[in-house]
């Protein structure tokens, strides 16, 4: 990891920032997704490390000024649905950490790829009418705290194992299983990331790593806290087929983009 920070480091990492920022405002998602492949672009920093910085940069409420943002336009979060979610990611975080440990960076990016191609095959598959016509009620169905505990879990492990917070996950499975408008799920995810869920991967990474790169780690979440807010405002002006399909590119460029770093280092 980096001793001490360049210009170059400084710079790239507040620009990271900000764009993994603006994409999880954007499309009401965790920032990790788009973190994770640009930091392991960056010189001196493998998968692991990538990874770590990307869970650490989020324990921080920097979605919070997003989803205030969508509660303000009416895209509001039960707090019933944010409790069950997070419940489940808490064990998920944890398991997925400990398992990450036990693989090598390039089978790390690679499952990253193809956690990224499941979730963008999740959103071709949905049906747009019902994205559409979900409401907006901020409860959730009877019987829906074991499938929201389900979320939680899957949501929780993708984050610990590929360092990326979860909202990927949370946004896709709340539209496609439980059938939320595109609005609605995104307010959820910004909710959940805005709680400091991913504490036992991180420790379970730092454990490993022995410490990690604080100066980088500032730089980044001074630029999640501009690009998020920026990235929500959008949003909330924006219709659900349009914000769907912002969604989808932006999982198929990532996925794009880590299978160029996997293939580079094979």
């Amino acid at each position: 990891m980096f001793e001490s920070l360049g210009l170059v480091q400084v710079l790239g990492g507040l620009a990271i920032g900000v764009f993994a920022g603006a994409m999880g405002g954007l499309l009401g998602v965790s920032p990790g997704g788009a973190l994770v492949p640009a930091l392991a672009l960056m010189p001196g920093l493998g998968q692991h490390d990538a990874q770590a910085v990307s869970l650490a940069a989020q324990l921080l409420p920097t979605s919070l000024a997003g989803f205030l943002r969508y509660r303000v336009s009416g895209h509001g979060a039960s707090w019933r649905t944010v409790a069950w979610i997070s419940l489940g990611f808490l064990a998920g975080a944890w398991l997925g950490a400990r398992g990450a440990n036990h693989l090598a960076d390039a089978t790390l990016r690679w499952m990253f790829v193809g956690y990224l191609l499941v979730l963008a095959t999740l959103v071709v598959l949905k049906s747009p009418a019902k994205a559409e016509g979900s409401a907006e009620a901020p409860g959730e169905p009877r019987g829906a705290a074991v499938a929201l505990v389900v979320v939680g879990v899957v949501a929780g492990a993708s984050s610990g194992l590929l360092g990326i917070g979860g909202g990927l996950a949370i946004t896709a499975l709340l539209t496609v299983a439980l059938h939320y408008s595109q609005h609605r799920a995104q307010a959820v995810s910004l909710a959940v990331n805005a709680l400091p869920l991913a504490l036992p991967a991180v420790l379970v990474y730092a454990s490993v790593a022995n410490g990690l790169p604080w100066g980088l780690l500032v730089c980044v979440v001074i630029g999640l806290w501009v690009g998020t807010a920026a990235g929500a405002r959008l949003a909330t002006r924006l219709d659900e087929r349009t914000l769907r399909r912002y969604f989808f590119v932006l999982v198929i460029c990532m996925a794009l983009l880590m299978a160029y770093r996997a293939a580079g280092a094979g």
